[in-house]
């Protein structure tokens, strides 16, 4: 697709407001020629002494009235084309954050946030004022500027054919500039995302840089990017720099040729006083035309480059999507079964999981140990598609995952991460997630099967209390609970746990444990976990090592196998044995 079709449907659906607005913006055009008239009336008047102070409060009248027309019909234009281009702006930014969330995870591992947010900030803004500004210099150029040069002609056409010579030197000159500012322009923008994303990562950072006082790290860190971005703006502004004084040169130059030419003309009674003042008047609003030309190439230069990246993102297609038939499901009711699954990052990479065949029923629960990179995390994930195996099948009462209803599946499904992560709003609000409407019972429920009460409780605001940004004012145990209280308040046949008593305690650990008994027999569970207490009531183990399974079975049957699982339990309950005493 080109990059210009991604604008195009919001011009076709304000056409009628767009015409208006030209329309507006061409009788304002118009209008102000119709001053230099008036102005060359009285000077002709004063000229020739057959003016009055009667006569001049009446061109002084028409002057005031044609600005008072102007002032409401700027209004207008303003409205219909200004605000058409917050509307493209409006619509763009919606499409590129609905595409981006289609994209796949292994997308995110390669893009950059800063990127992503300069796209969705400076890319759009400069298409908006392309659309919007550059329509009104582009009309201003080619209807004041035409219209300007018939009223000069009108009066003289030949002062006005010389006048024009410069002409031919600006269209030379736009072709020579234009080519090298839409590369600027990409090398620019490029840079100025590498700077976001400097700055985003260092404030996300921040507790860390200080701990290790590497605050002079950071700061060298950004001062080099922002060189580069400040050494890319200074090669533009070599170019932009030079076309805009090389338009006030050539209107410079057209003044000079009016003033001597047609001084001349005047002196000698070619044309008159009033028509030679008139003419400078034109040769004005010339000029704005003329700089509009430099102008409207330098935003349309800008918009084009800032469609071009965004356009790149939205020609990204998501490596997980529904295929054409995808089978919808309401609900979850028997096994998921692995068979012969292997799963690479990347198709030329060593495989992750290599292997994998398992059978969960409906309401057991499978507990998933390993030492750490294992491949737990990876299996988990493979569940609701956040990223998709490369051979071998997942079932889900007997359908292939890969059939189903992407949103269909995940709808079946509550996920709790290893990373906790938490938005910037209310405890309620991160707990209740897509039911911001939750009633408070069922979140207070959802609060105690996480252990989380006591906690909400010692807040003066509650469930109301602001956490800030990824839940800032709270420790990890307390964002982890959090995250848990989120997955138990859907009430989804299958209940995937990443690590979820990793920062809590022992006793907090163990009131969240029960909890997980619990919902045991009622919905699927998956859960990882390093403790061996979370998951030794699970009806399956298995224990993972380099994407294997090396051993599989229920607590007992491990322990008496006497390997990596056994071993592990073993030793924590040592440990528990002497934080105990």
């Amino acid at each position: 697709m080109k990059s210009v079709d991604l604008i195009k449907p919001y011009f076709i659906e304000n056409r009628f407001i767009i015409v208006f607005g030209i329309l507006c913006l061409t009788v304002v055009d118009f209008l102000q020629l119709v001053i230099p008239r008036v102005i060359k009336w009285a000077v002709d008047d004063l000229t020739a002494l057959r003016v009055d102070g009667r006569n001049l409060i009446v061109y002084a009248l028409y002057i005031v009235g044609i600005a008072i027309m102007m002032a409401l019909l700027r209004y207008v234009w303003r409205r219909c084309l200004i605000g058409t281009s917050r509307r493209v702006e409006e619509g763009l930014r919606n499409t590129l954050f609905g595409h981006i969330q289609t994209l796949s995870a292994s997308y995110f591992q390669k893009a950059k946030t800063g990127d992503l947010m300069a796209h969705a900030t400076n890319d759009i803004q400069h298409i908006r004022m392309a659309t919007g500004m550059g329509i009104v210099a582009l009309t201003d150029a080619v209807v004041l500027g035409t219209a300007a040069i018939g009223f000069m002609a009108y009066i003289n056409i030949t002062l006005t054919l010389y006048v024009l010579i410069p002409m031919p030197l600006i269209v030379f000159g736009t072709r020579v500039f234009t080519r090298k500012m839409h590369c600027l322009y990409q090398q620019v923008q490029a840079s100025f995302a590498d700077l976001t994303e400097v700055v985003r990562e260092r404030f996300a950072g921040i507790r860390i840089i200080k701990a290790y006082n590497r605050e002079r790290d950071a700061t060298d860190r950004l001062e080099t990017i922002s060189r580069d971005y400040v050494g890319k703006n200074l090669g533009l502004v070599k170019i932009t720099g030079s076309f805009f004084p090389m338009m006030m040169l050539f209107s410079n130059l057209s003044l000079a040729i009016v003033l001597f030419l047609g001084g001349r003309q005047t002196i000698y009674t070619t044309i008159t006083t009033g028509d030679f003042v008139a003419f400078i008047s034109y040769l004005g609003l010339l000029t704005w035309p003329m700089m509009a030309m430099g102008w409207v190439v330098n935003l349309i230069q800008r918009g084009t480059a800032s469609l071009d990246r965004i356009n790149k993102i939205l020609e990204t297609r998501p490596e997980i999507n529904d295929i054409p038939d995808a089978v919808s499901i309401k609900a979850v009711r028997d096994t998921v079964v692995f068979e012969n699954v292997i799963f690479s990052y990347e198709p030329d990479t060593s495989p992750v999981l290599t292997g994998i065949n398992l059978t969960v029923k409906h309401g057991h629960t499978l507990g998933i140990v390993g030492p750490p990179g294992s491949g737990k995390t990876t299996l988990l994930s493979l569940i609701p598609r956040i990223f998709d195996i490369s051979q071998g099948r997942i079932l889900i009462d007997n359908i292939d995952i890969r059939d189903m209803q992407i949103s269909d599946l995940r709808s079946q499904i509550s996920f709790m991460p290893q990373e906790p992560f938490l938005f910037a709003g209310t405890i309620r609000e991160n707990i209740a997630f897509e039911n911001r409407q939750a009633d408070t019972t069922i979140l207070m429920k959802a609060a105690d099967d996480a252990n989380l009460t006591t906690t909400i409780q010692s807040f003066p605001n509650e469930f109301e209390t602001v956490v800030g940004e990824k839940g800032v004012i709270l420790s990890g145990g307390q964002k982890q609970r959090i995250a848990l209280a989120r997955a138990l308040l859907r009430e989804t046949p299958i209940l995937i746990l990443d690590d979820p008593v990793s920062q809590v305690d022992m006793e907090t650990g163990s009131s969240i444990i029960n909890t997980i008994r619990a919902v045991a027999g009622q919905r699927t569970v998956f859960i990882v976990s390093h403790r061996i207490s979370a998951v030794q009531h699970a009806d399956t183990i298995i224990v993972l090592n380099n994407g294997r399974i090396v051993e599989s079975g229920t607590h007992e049957e491990l322990l008496e196998q006497n390997r990596y699982y056994a071993q592990t339990f073993h030793l924590q309950e040592i440990e528990e044995g002497y934080n105990g005493n």
